[in-house]
């Protein structure tokens, strides 16, 4: 006879094997980057001290050096924060610009195909041109402050949410669209209720790619529109020009590291407002 304990713990068995899975899958990811940061830092350490002599290795000074000298001394490390505060806010506000102008312009070319064959062209051409070769025009036009880095950071960042914006409001089931049409919805509630939810998932994947951009995008302007507040990229380019190796690949590093942030943010919230109901949840 089966006592009430042992049902209880067959009942428990497959949450804790769960568990235990769910756990084994966590420390296996993050394995991986722990792993290729170690491989990374050996071999830095190996150029530092087994390619360059002493009196070249200014060009790349040990990680220790570049933590002693700059990350942990505040007096050179708060310029940085400074400057990424700044790349920071120009990065948000030529997202937040892109990302209007993106959605409404991909919705649009999803409603007629010559509305497509008209925009789409352009928006190819945001993308394909060189940023670095229109930036004397931006600079001309635009002047060398915010207005420019914004400019820039929505130009290289466009194209990304224009065509996942667009690829999603194709891609909505046409037998939904259909079950709309026997309601008698407006255009306005078929465009609340069906496609932009349906096209959500693409949206947020374009934002996810833009964001990345966007960062790249902002420090590029503080590179070449240095007046007014100096962003990372202004400090980046000074501290390049004046040999001061610590402090740039310092900078560097809290460059990269604010862009992962970025990433990894817009993977949070696609992962919120889409993973508990779409597909892609399924194979997390």
């Amino acid at each position: 006879m089966t006592t009430v304990p042992a049902i209880r713990s067959r009942v428990r068995r497959p949450a804790m094997t769960l568990s235990a899975t769910r756990l084994r899958r966590i420390i296996a990811g993050a394995a991986v980057p722990v792993l290729a940061l170690t491989a990374g830092l050996g071999a830095w350490y190996a150029a530092s001290y087994l390619v360059l002599s002493p009196s070249r290795r200014f060009l790349l000074p040990p990680p220790q050096q570049v933590w002693q000298l700059s990350l942990s001394d505040g007096a050179h490390l708060q310029p940085m924060l400074d400057g990424l505060a700044v790349t920071a806010r120009v990065t948000a506000i030529g997202l937040l610009v892109a990302t209007a102008v993106g959605v409404a312009v991909g919705a649009l070319m999803s409603q007629a195909r010559w509305l497509e064959r008209s925009i789409y062209p352009y928006a190819v051409l945001l993308q394909v041109v060189p940023i670095l070769a229109i930036v004397p025009l931006i600079g001309l036009w635009f002047g060398y402050s915010l207005t420019a880095r914004v400019l820039v950071c929505v130009l290289i960042s466009l194209f990304p949410i224009i065509t996942n914006t667009n690829f999603g409001f194709r891609s909505v089931d046409r037998g939904l669209h259909e079950l709309f049409s026997l309601g008698r919805s407006s255009g306005l509630q078929r465009l609340v209720r069906l496609e932009l939810p349906a096209a959500l998932p693409s949206i947020l994947t374009g934002l996810r790619i833009a964001a990345g951009q966007a960062v790249i995008g902002a420090i590029i302007g503080d590179m070449f529109f240095a007046q007014g507040e100096a962003g990372i990229g202004t400090l980046i380019d000074n501290y390049r020009a004046q040999l001061r190796s610590e402090d740039l690949i310092a900078s560097i590093l809290l460059a990269a590291t604010f862009g992962i942030a970025v990433f990894g943010l817009f993977a949070v919230l696609t992962s919120t407002l889409v993973g508990r109901w779409h597909s892609s949840a399924d194979r997390r």
